[in-house]
Formats: structure tokens, sequence, C-alpha cells
């Protein structure tokens, strides 16, 4: 009888143990802010808005000078004449229109992607680190509070971010920032 009670109480505690479950979290805000390739794409996609955002000034002023030009010009023209002009100028403005538009919706689709697949990358990694490390679940919190409270020691994200931020290597992008707002 006693060597029946210690096998079940052996078998109970071999049961509770396998299923302790390994768990944390990462905060999801965090590892998007600090993670290098990340400012990366984000300081790339800015830069190339900043480009495409000059071009099209330029155009836009070539195009207002053309305006103010026929403005000045229009009282020596003809009924005929000036219907003409201020219909070309009319063309000319949807077409910068649609152009602002198609570079805007091209730049747009472009981030998407860039930052889709970053996000993807970051959700295979943190998969990835949770199985080598013994996890059965790894959490994301995130401004929405998806996760209320937890125990201390539980939250991940700084060992996930340096050996995420390791693995990419790339620029100091991090670094450089805060150097600047030490300064």
């Amino acid at each position: 009888m006693i060597k029946k009670v210690f096998g079940i109480a052996a078998v109970a505690i071999l049961m509770v143990s396998c299923n302790e479950q390994k768990t944390a979290y990462v905060d999801t805000k965090v590892l998007v802010q600090e993670y290098k390739e990340m400012k990366e794409v984000e300081a790339e996609f800015t830069s190339k808005s900043d480009s495409v955002r000059q071009q099209l000034d330029s155009v836009a002023k070539s195009f207002q000078e053309e305006v103010q030009a026929y403005q000045s010009e229009m009282n020596s023209m003809s009924d005929a004449q000036r219907q003409e002009k201020e219909r070309t100028l009319m063309q000319k403005q949807q077409m910068l229109q649609q152009q602002q538009q198609m570079q805007s919706n091209r730049l747009r689709e472009q981030s998407t992607a860039a930052m889709d697949s970053l996000v993807e990358k970051v959700k295979g990694y943190v998969k990835d680190y949770g199985k080598e490390n013994g996890y059965t679940y790894i959490f994301g919190s995130n401004e929405s509070a998806n996760i209320m409270y937890a125990k201390e020691g539980l939250d991940i994200t700084q060992d996930v971010l340096a050996e995420l931020n390791e693995q990419y290597g790339g620029s100091d992008v991090a670094t450089e920032e805060n150097e600047e707002v030490e300064d």
C-alpha cells in the first residue's frame, strides 16, 4: 500500500514538473524603437521621402512660375489664347498631382513592405529564441498593455534586443543617437 502511494505521488510530482511552463514577454515597442536594422530602414525611407519631396517641390515651383507668367500676360492675350493656356495649365496641374500621388503611394508601399519584413524577421527570431531557451510562451507587450502585470524577471526584451542587434551588425545608429542625446 505504501509503495502504491509513493508511486502515485512520484507520478503526480513528475506530471507537475513536466507541465511547468516557462514564460516571458518582450516589449515590442522597445524592440521596434531600438532595433538597429529598423532604425536604418526608417532613416533610409526618411531620406527617400525627403528626396521625393524636394523633386516635387522643384516641379511645383516651376509650375507656379509658369502660372504667374500667365497671370501677368493674360490681359494681352485673346480669349482663345487664354482658354488654351488655362486648359494647358490645368492639365499640367492634374499631371503634377497624379505624379505626386503615385510617388507617395509607391514610397508608402515600399516602406510598409520593408517594415512588415522586419516585423516578420523579429517574430521569427523571438520564436527561435524561445525554442533555444526552453520557453513555452513568449508574450508581446505594447502600448495597448496586453500584459498588465508580469513577475519581475520575465521581461526578456533587452536580451532579445541585444542578440538581434548583435546578429544584425549594421551601423551604430542607436549609439550615435544616444551620444547626441547625452551631449
